[in-house]
C-alpha cells in the first residue's frame, strides 16, 4: 500500500521534518514529494549578508535531501485542493496526498504604508535578496541607505552593511523606541551604542506612512527622508496561498493548529513555521522543532502509538554586528560581543553541514 506525504516548502522546518523522518525509517511504501521554487534550500537567516555582499548565493545553499525516497517537484504552487487532498503545481501533473505538511514560510508585511511594497527592497527570498545587493551595489560612495524596521533583520543587515561599505551613510528607521524589542534591555542599549559608535543614524519613534522612489514620509518628520536605497524588514506575514486557505486563523493570518500541528478541522494537514499560530515567535530554531515534532507525530501515527509531547526548549537567539561582533540571550543569560558571534558562526556551519 502506498502512502504519499508532501512537503510544502524546503525551509528550516520542511527539512528538518524531512530528515528526522529518514533518520528514523519510512515505513514500506511511504514516500516524501518536497515542493518548492527553488532547487535548494536558502539559508534565510543569512540573506542579509548576501545583501551586503558579504557571503555568496553559493555559501548560502543547502542540498535537498538525495534519498530514492524522496521526490523533488519545483515551481510554484497554485493551488491546494483540500476536498480532492491534492495539490497544483506549476509544470507538474496534480499531487496527491495523503499527508500534507505546509512549511511556505512569510512574506513582507508592509503595515499599510502606502509603496513600500513597490520602492522598498525585501530579503525575504533568495531573489530579493540578489536583487537587494545588485541596488546597495549600485549606490555610489557617500549615498544614503535606509534600512526599515529595527528587529533582528533589520540590525544585522544595518551592521552588515556598515562593515561591507564603510563609504555609505546609513540610517536605521524603528516605529518603536527601542531597537530589538524582545530582548533584555542590556542588549538593545549595546546594539544602540555600537550603531553610534559606527556612524549608523537612527531614526527611532519613527512612523512612515508612504514611501516613493528614493524618499520616505514620517509622521514626526518635518522633512521627507531620501534615500539612494530602501531595504525592508519591519514585519512578516504568511504567504498568500495560506491567507487563501479556508480554516481558523489568528489575528495574524497564521493557521491554528493543535498541539500536533494538524489543522483543527482536517487532520491530514500539517502546518509548521511562519503559516503557524504559535505561543513562540517565529525563527528559523522554531521552525525546525516544529518540523521534528511533526516528524514524530507522522511515525506514532504510522506504527500506531501514543505520543507523549513536551514544550519545546528553546537554545536563545543569537544576532550579528558585522563578521566580528553580537548579541544573545541564551536561557536567560544575555551576551555581548565576540563569544555570542563566534557561537553563531558555529550555528550557522551546522546548518550548512
Amino acid at each position: 500500500m502506498s502512502y504519499n506525504l508532501v512537503v510544502l516548502g524546503g525551509g528550516y522546518g520542511g527539512l528538518a521534518l524531512i530528515n528526522e523522518l529518514l533518520n528514523k525509517g519510512l515505513p514500506k511504501g511511504t514516500s516524501i514529494t518536497l515542493v518548492d521554487r527553488s532547487p535548494f534550500q536558502g539559508l534565510k537567516t543569512e540573506y542579509y549578508a548576501l545583501a551586503a555582499g558579504t557571503a555568496s548565493d553559493l555559501q548560502l545553499r543547502v542540498a535537498f535531501p538525495n534519498s530514492p525516497d524522496v521526490h523533488l517537484a519545483l515551481g510554484e504552487i497554485i493551488e491546494i485542493n483540500r476536498e480532492q487532498k491534492t495539490v497544483y503545481v506549476e509544470g507538474h501533473d496534480p499531487i496527491h496526498y495523503d499527508s500534507l505538511v505546509i512549511g511556505l514560510g512569510c512574506i513582507d508585511h508592509y503595515h499599510g504604508v502606502e509603496g513600500a511594497s513597490q520602492y522598498a527592497n525585501s530579503l525575504q527570498t533568495f531573489q530579493t535578496a540578489r536583487k537587494a545587493y545588485a541596488d546597495l551595489n549600485n549606490v555610489k560612495p557617500y549615498g544614503q541607505v535606509t534600512i526599515v524596521g529595527g528587529g533582528l533583520s533589520g540590525v544585522e543587515m544595518a551592521s552588515e552593511l556598515r562593515e561591507s561599505r564603510p563609504d555609505l551613510n546609513i540610517a536605521l528607521i524603528n516605529r518603536g523606541p527601542n531597537l530589538l524589542g524582545s530582548f533584555p534591555s542590556n542588549v538593545q542599549t549595546y546594539v544602540a551604542e555600537w550603531f553610534q559608535e559606527h556612524d549608523v543614524n537612527l531614526l527611532i519613534n519613527t512612523a512612515l506612512h508612504r514611501i516613493e522612489s528614493g524618499v520616505l514620509y514620517a509622521e514626526n518628520q518635518s522633512r521627507p527622508i531620501e534615500a539612494n536605497s530602501i531595504l525592508w524588514t519591519a514585519g512578516i506575514q504568511p504567504v498568500a496561498l495560506v491567507q487563501q486557505i479556508q480554516a481558523a486563523k489568528d489575528k495574524q493570518g497564521r493557521l491554528i493548529v493543535n498541539e500536533q500541528y494538524q489543522l483543527l478541522d482536517d487532520p491530514h494537514i500539517f502546518v509548521i513555521g511562519d503559516c503557524v499560530s504559535s505561543e513562540y515567535s517565529p525563527s528559523a530554531q522554531v521552525a525546525g522543532l516544529q518540523g521534528e515534532r511533526v516528524a514524530k507525530v507522522l511515525h506514532a501515527i504510522w506504527n500506531n502509538y501514543s505520543l507523549q509531547l513536551e514544550p519545546f526548549k528553546l537554545r536563545g537567539t543569537l544576532g550579528a554586528l558585522g563578521k566580528h561582533n553580537g548579541f544573545g540571550v541564551m536561557e536567560k543569560l544575555s551576551m555581548r560581543g565576540r563569544i555570542p558571534r563566534l557561537i553563531k558562526s558555529g550555528v550557522l556551519w551546522r546548518a550548512k553541514h
